[in-house]
């Protein structure tokens, strides 16, 4: 099965000149996401960890999955203002503005070994908030790995140049 006969690209959303991968066509086919969901845990398996984290919020489909079959604890990396208890906060510039993402202060322990999992990865800035998020919680970061690998914007090798371990299941050219 080919995932990215899955994908739906969409233009100029959500601004002018971004060609959008939208993951709720692949979602939605229960065979695909299945096939979606065994690839990565199939990924995993080449990862030492006791925690799993996404990245708000496509990533949180893939990965409570994968926590469920690992099983392994499932951390959320969220938007700003959106966990309700005390939280570590990373700012990040993304492609078409800035963000800020948060984790409680209590999902992640000293030498917790994290992998974070995320639908998409395009210029990786949201990717390297994460890993912050996850230093600054006292854990290191197992690797990441990605549905989506937008190549020609360097998300996948701005993290292999910061010594982090990626895969990707499938790459799209960006714009």
């Amino acid at each position: 099965m080919d995932l990215k006969d899955y994908i739906r690209s969409i233009p100029d959303y959500p601004k002018k000149g971004i060609l959008f991968r939208d993951i709720t066509t692949l979602i939605k086919h229960e065979k695909a996401f299945a096939n979606c969901i065994d690839l990565i845990v199939e990924k995993s398996n080449g990862f030492k960890f006791n925690k799993v984290a996404a990245i708000e919020s496509r990533g949180f489909v893939f990965a409570s999955a994968v926590s469920y079959l690992v099983k392994k604890p499932f951390i959320m990396l969220r938007k700003k203002n959106k966990l309700p208890s005390d939280t570590y906060s990373v700012d990040f510039e993304l492609e078409y503005g800035s963000a800020t993402i948060e984790v409680h202060k209590d999902s992640i322990e000293k030498n917790d070994k994290v992998l974070i999992i995320d639908d998409l990865i395009a210029t990786g800035g949201t990717a390297e908030a994460a890993a912050k998020l996850v230093k600054i919680s006292k854990g290191s970061v197992a690797g990441f790995i990605f549905v989506i690998n937008l190549f020609d914007l360097g998300g996948c090798n701005r993290l292999t140049s910061a010594g982090f371990k990626v895969h990707n299941l499938i790459e799209f050219p960006g714009h």
